[in-house]
């Protein structure tokens, strides 16, 4: 039997459909509503959780600045506190140092300075031998020298009052070639218990555990390592300054800069106050401030003479070689210097060094020489001095019986961007960056730094944009982001050790035995060296080589020569030719230099050279 639903039971479920149906109707404006509410709560929330966010974020931006700017506050503080200790040292050494003087004056009063400041190295290490004069004669003479020209100039970084101590023990040293010689030595090589500093302030309170190489020899040797000359921040600079000593200026215009890196050994030499020197050179650092301030300076061949001791920015930097040489009045004091540092005592200190001595008889040969003569490169034109002196001093050759053939280096434009720069440069200039950050920064290095500090994407791009504008000054900015990869740099190193033979090839093609070049000069202006990048073809280019060059001062800037330099347009006419103008004006009585360059390890025959030009000079002026 089937079950079929009653009239009562569908009305029952009529009822109830209804009543569902109502209830339905009645609860869902209420499920609308506690929805609605539930999303107006959860926007709130996640307004509220953004504005949180938004704020907690604020707020540790701010407190990360603050953090790096109190980190900066507090490292320029430590470099301040770092800068005040070292120039109180050496206040303090200058003021021993004048005490000491009045004594010694007081206490030997017949001892005639006057005469023995005169004496040429050479003099004096005659008169030392003989007994005729004392080394504490000498010494007081030329440190009382050293004060009176460091008030005007500004060149010592530090007298070493060690040396008086040493009077009491240099006779021991008696038959040395210095014997007596107060020398003075650039900030940079290590002297036991003083900074090296290389005027990059995180270099400060670092005193060297024991004396460099060439030092122990100088003293061996008889020599009195007596003062520490000022030096250019980073030795990266064509100017004398940093923010730990100051600036130097040239001696024969306070308005010009005395040349970097080796300007404070420059400026002491020609002012007076040293006779010998030892100085640096990574890119013209010895003969740029030699030329400058009118005295004669050499680079020996690289790994002629010792380099252990000495502190380097790059150290590392393989392609372009730094090297250690004298700086003095005359050329005959860099040849006995040389002689006296070319020993055994050197050779068996550092046996990387090749022992050659010095050869004198090269040195003393006065046979005729087949010179080239170089006075545009074709990179950098020279000044109408530079130029003059390279003329002039060619003639006088002519007439001593050389023989002078004309001479062009190879691929200049080329090799200045992707051997010199490049080969400094070849980490993008990461390392100097590092040297010089949480320091002071120098007002002479302030421009280049920008550039260098410039992201390496954007210096890309600026160099592309300036090469139809300045391809030359495009190159440079390609070249400062520096090699790519380790292979890339091996490259390079080749590329070098190529160009070093192809040079030697076409040097002997031409039969030259040495080569006549102009060096950038006269002085430039305070804060101005940065604008002689173009100096690098006669400077750093030498350094690449590895050949020994040296400068010799032939004459001055005369009037006619800065008319002339009115109508200067440069190889390339563009803002770096511009600015080698701007930087040498104004040189009218300033000393002109020329450059005496030979191959790799015939130092002995580039210093002959250098001394027949500088004699020729002399007998022209009498």
């Amino acid at each position: 039997m089937h079950n079929t639903p009653t009239a009562q039971t569908r009305q029952a479920c009529r009822r109830v459909k209804t009543t569902v149906h109502l209830d339905f109707c009645i609860l869902q404006p209420q499920d609308k509503d506690e929805n609605h509410a539930e999303h107006e709560l959860f926007t709130k929330r996640v307004k509220m959780d953004n504005w949180t966010a938004a704020l907690l974020t604020g707020v540790a931006c701010i407190v990360g600045y603050l953090v790096v700017r109190v980190k900066k506050i507090s490292s320029l503080r430590q470099a301040e506190e770092k800068i005040k200790r070292a120039r109180n040292r050496r206040d303090e050494s200058l003021q021993r140092a004048e005490q000491a003087v009045l004594r010694y004056k007081e206490s030997h009063p017949t001892t005639d300075s006057a005469f023995i400041l005169t004496l040429s190295l050479s003099e004096l290490t005659q008169q030392l031998k003989e007994g005729s004069l004392s080394p504490e004669d000498v010494l007081y003479s030329y440190m009382e020298k050293t004060l009176a020209v460091n008030k005007k100039l500004n060149c010592c970084t530090e007298i070493l009052l060690e040396s008086l101590d040493q009077l009491k023990t240099v006779g021991s040293n008696k038959d040395g070639l210095l014997y007596g010689v107060p020398v003075s030595i650039k900030e940079n090589i290590a002297f036991k218990d003083h900074d090296c500093s290389c005027g990059v302030v995180i270099n400060l309170d670092q005193p060297a555990e024991k004396d460099s190489v060439l030092v122990e020899v100088l003293k061996k040797q008889g020599a009195i390592p007596f003062v520490k000359t000022n030096l250019a921040q980073a030795l990266i600079s064509y100017d004398c300054s940093n923010p730990i000593y100051g600036q130097t200026v040239n001696p024969h215009n306070p308005q010009k800069t005395s040349g970097g890196s080796s300007g404070g050994e420059a400026a002491l030499v020609g002012g007076g106050g040293s006779l010998l020197g030892i100085g640096t050179d990574l890119g013209g650092s010895i003969r740029l401030p030699s030329s400058f301030c009118g005295i004669c300076g050499f680079k020996p061949t690289a790994q002629r003479l010792s380099l252990q001791g000495f502190r380097s920015i790059y150290r590392g930097q393989k392609s372009v070689a730094s090297s250690a040489g004298p700086m003095a009045r005359d050329v005959d004091s860099l040849a006995l210097c040389m002689q006296a540092l070319l020993c055994d005592h050197m050779f068996s200190l550092d046996p990387t060094v090749p022992p050659l001595p010095f050869n004198m008889e090269i040195y003393r040969s006065s046979r005729p020489l087949r010179i080239g003569y170089l006075e545009n490169d074709g990179y950098l034109q020279p000044s109408p001095s530079m130029a003059r002196g390279v003329r002039e001093v060619k003639a006088l050759l002519e007439q001593a019986g050389h023989t002078l053939v004309p001479y062009s280096p190879l691929k200049i434009s080329q090799i200045v961007p992707e051997l010199l720069i490049k080969g400094v440069y070849a980490d993008g200039t990461a390392t100097l960056l590092q040297k010089l950050k949480g320091g002071l920064l120098d007002p002479s290095l302030k421009q280049q730094v920008f550039t260098h500090s410039l992201p390496k994407w954007f210096k890309k791009i600026l160099s592309f944009l300036l090469k139809p504008v300045s391809p030359r000054l495009s190159s440079i900015v390609s070249a400062i982001c520096g090699v790519r990869s380790v292979s890339d740099l091996w490259k390079q190193h080749a590329a070098v050790e190529d160009y070093i033979q192809e040079t030697i090839a076409h040097w002997r093609s031409c039969n030259i035995d040495v080569l006549l070049s102009p060096m950038i000069g006269p002085a430039s202006r305070l804060l101005h060296a940065d604008k002689l990048a173009t100096a690098v073809s006669c400077t750093m280019l030498y350094n690449l080589l590895k050949f020994p060059a040296g400068v010799v001062t032939v004459s001055t800037v005369t009037a006619e020569d800065e008319e002339e330099l009115k109508h200067y347009k440069g190889c390339y006419q563009d803002s770096l030719d511009k600015f080698l103008k701007e930087a040498v004006s104004g040189g009218e009585g300033l000393p002109v230099a020329v450059q005496c360059v030979a191959l790799p390890w015939q130092d002995e025959l580039c210093l002959r050279f250098m001394k027949e030009v500088e004699q020729l000079v002399k007998e022209s002026k009498k």
